[in-house]
């Protein structure tokens, strides 16, 4: 169902932990985590924290491990200013103004300070504050009892003939408010691990196997590779030239002359590399190069002056790959 309706029927605490959760699923399926595999579960009351109104978890399942928690996001309420400000002793609230003044009559504490100063001498001072300081229901409650303050760590009693009360009408013009805090919490290596666990995939190329991860081009440590058909000089210098050129648009490439070009594929498969770019002699004689993709192994022919464009696009998404250039029959035999 929509969140809207989730928090409506009370599924959802309120809006704002509706806004985190499905932020948190757009950015885990963002960096790769599979859809398919991941879930969101309500903490049950007997397992909720003491200051909490309501949390979820965001769950992947692991072949290995079974669901585990990546993620856990959490409704605090205003356990944390609260805590943080009865030690610091400064005030972390916001005032809230109201559309329009209210009107309300409340119940004040009037301190005897001239009973007070004899009685309590150096601490009279934080007596006052703290009377002046007690909420309505214990205003209340001190109308029929003595008052019970501690001070300084010093339990302190408040006979009645210390203090007066009186009812007085005030405009309000707002509150203040303690603001709640929602803590979206990310486990970064459980998250990386998920990702790879759910990126990685195994096929046959002639036989052999082949050790791809499926990484999205936004977290795959290496982006591009460029890799010269053989180590040598007349190919070596255009492939260099276009790590330079890559690497000007921001791009992370890694350029590599080491074994065959089917190994050199296959390396970067496993690491997750999402393009390779093939500098050979089609590239000295017509000026074209190719562009391969880890996934489908399919090859494309594209102009040599278009390819930082051409790669921009296609790791952007912007560009799809059968549509980027001409395509390389037999490509697969690699």
């Amino acid at each position: 169902m929509p969140f809207g309706q989730a928090v409506e029927r009370g599924i959802v605490a309120h809006q704002a932990l509706s806004y985190y959760v499905p932020c948190t699923y757009q950015s885990l399926l963002a960096v790769g985590v599979a859809p398919d595999k991941m879930r969101f579960r309500q903490h049950k009351a007997d397992e909720m924290a003491h200051y909490a109104a309501d949390c979820w978890d965001a769950e992947v399942f692991l072949d290995r491990l079974g669901w585990i928690e990546i993620v856990g996001v959490a409704d605090r309420t205003d356990y944390d200013l609260k805590a943080h400000a009865a030690v610091s002793k400064v005030n972390l609230s916001v005032f809230v103004h109201y559309d329009q003044p209210a009107k309300r009559e409340r119940l004040v504490v009037k301190p005897d300070f001239k009973a007070l100063g004899p009685r309590f001498k150096a601490k009279a001072k934080a007596v006052g504050e703290a009377l002046k300081a007690l909420s309505a229901e214990e205003l209340a409650a001190a109308k029929e009892e003595s008052i019970r303050l501690t001070i300084d760590g010093e339990a302190i009693e408040i006979e009645p003939s210390l203090v007066s009360f009186e009812t007085v009408a005030e405009e309000i013009r707002g509150e203040e408010i303690v603001p709640h805090v929602i803590e979206p919490s990310f486990g970064i290596d459980r998250i990386i691990y998920s990702v790879l666990d759910h990126s990685y995939y195994e096929d046959a190329v002639d036989g052999e196997a082949r050790a791809v991860l499926r990484l999205k081009s936004t977290v795959a440590p290496i982006e591009v590779a460029v890799l010269p058909l053989m180590d040598r000089e007349e190919l070596a210098g255009p492939a260099k030239a276009i790590v330079q050129e890559l690497r000007a648009r921001g791009m992370r490439v890694d350029y590599d002359t080491s074994g065959s070009i089917g190994r050199r594929y296959r390396r970067n498969d496993e690491i997750g590399t999402p393009f390779a770019v093939t500098v050979d002699y089609e590239t000295l004689e017509q000026g074209t190069v190719t562009i391969r993709d880890r996934d489908s192994m399919g090859q494309v022919r594209v102009a040599r002056w278009q390819i930082a464009d051409k790669l921009s696009a296609l790791l952007s998404g912007q560009l799809k790959f059968q549509d980027a250039g001409d395509l390389v029959a037999g490509a697969k035999k690699e």
